[in-house]
Protein backbone atom coordinates (compact mmCIF):
# COMPACT_ATOMS: atom_id res chain seq x y z
CA UNK A 1 0.00 0.00 0.00
CA UNK A 2 1.73 3.24 -0.91
CA UNK A 3 0.91 6.54 1.46
CA UNK A 4 -0.21 9.40 -0.48
CA UNK A 5 -2.95 11.89 -0.52
CA UNK A 6 -6.74 10.87 -2.30
CA UNK A 7 -7.01 12.29 -5.79
CA UNK A 8 -10.62 12.61 -6.39
CA UNK A 9 -12.66 15.58 -5.46
CA UNK A 10 -16.44 15.62 -4.32
CA UNK A 11 -18.94 16.48 -6.84
CA UNK A 12 -19.24 20.70 -6.85
CA UNK A 13 -22.73 20.28 -5.16
CA UNK A 14 -21.23 19.45 -2.13
CA UNK A 15 -20.73 23.34 -1.53
CA UNK A 16 -24.79 23.59 -1.68
CA UNK A 17 -25.22 20.71 0.47
CA UNK A 18 -23.29 21.58 3.36
CA UNK A 19 -24.39 25.37 2.83
CA UNK A 20 -28.40 24.09 3.20
CA UNK A 21 -26.97 21.72 5.76
CA UNK A 22 -25.27 24.41 7.78
CA UNK A 23 -28.58 27.05 7.07
CA UNK A 24 -31.07 24.73 8.56
CA UNK A 25 -29.02 23.97 11.40
CA UNK A 26 -28.54 27.58 12.22
CA UNK A 27 -32.21 27.99 12.36
CA UNK A 28 -32.95 25.28 14.40
CA UNK A 29 -29.88 26.57 16.71
CA UNK A 30 -30.82 30.01 16.64
CA UNK A 31 -34.67 29.45 16.74
CA UNK A 32 -34.26 27.72 19.85
CA UNK A 33 -33.22 31.05 21.50
CA UNK A 34 -35.35 33.32 19.68
CA UNK A 35 -38.52 31.92 20.94
CA UNK A 36 -37.32 32.58 24.81
CA UNK A 37 -35.87 36.16 23.78
CA UNK A 38 -39.04 37.08 22.58
CA UNK A 39 -41.50 35.49 25.66
CA UNK A 40 -39.24 36.48 27.93
CA UNK A 41 -38.51 40.11 28.75
CA UNK A 42 -36.60 39.76 31.85
CA UNK A 43 -34.12 37.33 29.50
CA UNK A 44 -33.10 39.81 26.85
CA UNK A 45 -30.46 41.27 27.89
CA UNK A 46 -28.70 38.26 27.94
CA UNK A 47 -30.54 35.92 25.26
CA UNK A 48 -29.62 38.99 23.10
CA UNK A 49 -25.37 38.88 22.89
CA UNK A 50 -26.03 35.40 22.11
CA UNK A 51 -28.17 35.87 19.49
CA UNK A 52 -25.76 37.91 17.45
CA UNK A 53 -22.80 36.12 18.45
CA UNK A 54 -24.70 32.64 16.87
CA UNK A 55 -25.65 34.68 13.73
CA UNK A 56 -21.78 35.33 13.18
CA UNK A 57 -21.01 32.35 14.11
CA UNK A 58 -23.35 30.84 11.88
CA UNK A 59 -22.75 33.46 8.87
CA UNK A 60 -18.79 32.59 8.97
CA UNK A 61 -19.88 28.63 8.89
CA UNK A 62 -22.39 29.55 6.09
CA UNK A 63 -20.00 31.84 3.49
CA UNK A 64 -16.70 29.98 4.02
CA UNK A 65 -17.08 26.39 5.38
CA UNK A 66 -18.70 24.72 2.50
CA UNK A 67 -16.27 26.21 -0.60
CA UNK A 68 -13.13 25.70 2.09
CA UNK A 69 -14.35 22.10 2.82
CA UNK A 70 -14.81 21.18 -0.78
CA UNK A 71 -11.42 22.33 -2.30
CA UNK A 72 -9.91 20.36 1.22
CA UNK A 73 -11.60 16.99 1.03
CA UNK A 74 -10.25 14.18 -1.15
CA UNK A 75 -11.19 10.79 -1.48
CA UNK A 76 -9.88 7.57 -3.73
CA UNK A 77 -10.49 3.67 -3.92
CA UNK A 78 -7.72 1.22 -5.01
CA UNK A 79 -7.59 -2.30 -4.73
CA UNK A 80 -5.62 -1.81 -1.84
CA UNK A 81 -7.31 0.97 0.52
CA UNK A 82 -9.88 3.49 0.70
CA UNK A 83 -8.24 7.13 1.14
CA UNK A 84 -9.96 10.41 2.68
CA UNK A 85 -8.77 13.41 3.61
CA UNK A 86 -11.35 15.51 5.29
CA UNK A 87 -11.15 18.68 7.95
CA UNK A 88 -12.03 22.54 7.84
CA UNK A 89 -9.89 23.57 10.76
CA UNK A 90 -8.05 20.47 11.65
CA UNK A 91 -7.61 17.92 8.83
CA UNK A 92 -7.75 13.98 9.24
CA UNK A 93 -6.14 11.61 6.37
CA UNK A 94 -7.48 8.22 6.76
CA UNK A 95 -6.77 4.86 5.26
CA UNK A 96 -8.93 1.81 5.90
CA UNK A 97 -7.55 -1.59 3.68
CA UNK A 98 -9.50 -3.47 1.85
CA UNK A 99 -8.68 -6.54 4.19
CA UNK A 100 -10.43 -4.68 6.98
CA UNK A 101 -14.08 -3.39 5.64
CA UNK A 102 -16.64 -4.58 7.11
CA UNK A 103 -19.44 -3.01 5.91
CA UNK A 104 -20.40 -0.56 3.02
CA UNK A 105 -23.18 1.88 3.23
CA UNK A 106 -25.08 4.31 0.97
CA UNK A 107 -26.56 6.92 2.85
CA UNK A 108 -28.88 9.96 1.02
CA UNK A 109 -30.91 12.39 3.26
CA UNK A 110 -33.62 14.38 1.89
CA UNK A 111 -31.25 17.44 0.63
CA UNK A 112 -28.73 14.98 -0.75
CA UNK A 113 -31.50 13.30 -2.36
CA UNK A 114 -32.45 16.33 -3.84
CA UNK A 115 -29.01 17.40 -4.94
CA UNK A 116 -28.67 13.74 -6.38
CA UNK A 117 -25.44 13.59 -3.87
CA UNK A 118 -24.72 10.70 -1.53
CA UNK A 119 -22.98 9.77 1.44
CA UNK A 120 -20.66 6.33 1.48
CA UNK A 121 -19.42 4.92 5.40
CA UNK A 122 -17.11 2.14 5.32
CA UNK A 123 -16.53 0.71 8.14
CA UNK A 124 -13.94 -1.77 10.14
CA UNK A 125 -14.35 -4.66 12.78
CA UNK A 126 -12.58 -2.68 15.11
CA UNK A 127 -13.70 -1.10 17.68
CA UNK A 128 -14.73 2.94 18.42
CA UNK A 129 -14.51 5.58 15.62
CA UNK A 130 -12.37 3.12 12.70
CA UNK A 131 -13.44 3.46 8.72
CA UNK A 132 -14.11 6.59 6.18
CA UNK A 133 -17.00 8.47 5.52
CA UNK A 134 -16.66 10.06 1.98
CA UNK A 135 -19.56 12.82 1.92
CA UNK A 136 -21.11 14.77 -1.49
CA UNK A 137 -20.47 12.17 -3.72
CA UNK A 138 -22.26 12.22 -6.69
CA UNK A 139 -25.03 9.71 -6.48
CA UNK A 140 -24.28 7.58 -9.63
CA UNK A 141 -20.53 7.78 -8.67
CA UNK A 142 -21.41 6.55 -5.59
CA UNK A 143 -23.15 3.73 -6.90
CA UNK A 144 -20.12 2.83 -8.85
CA UNK A 145 -17.55 3.41 -6.20
CA UNK A 146 -19.86 1.04 -3.45
CA UNK A 147 -20.44 -1.89 -6.29
CA UNK A 148 -16.17 -1.77 -6.75
CA UNK A 149 -15.36 -2.08 -2.97
CA UNK A 150 -17.98 -4.84 -2.80
CA UNK A 151 -16.85 -6.92 -5.61
CA UNK A 152 -12.94 -5.92 -4.23
CA UNK A 153 -13.76 -6.80 -0.49
CA UNK A 154 -15.28 -10.07 -2.10
CA UNK A 155 -12.05 -11.17 -3.55
CA UNK A 156 -9.86 -10.42 -0.94
CA UNK A 157 -8.95 -13.08 1.30
CA UNK A 158 -9.72 -12.89 5.35
CA UNK A 159 -12.90 -11.62 7.44
CA UNK A 160 -11.93 -8.27 8.49
CA UNK A 161 -11.38 -8.53 12.16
Amino acid sequence: MRIRPPRNRLSPRFIVWRTLNTFFWALFVIGLFVVPYLIWEDARTWLGPVIWFLVAVFGVNILFMPTYRYYVHRWETTDDAVYTLTGWISREWRIVPISRIQSIDTVQGPIEQMLKLATVKVTTAAAGRHGVTIEGLDAELAKEAVRRLNEITQATPGDAT
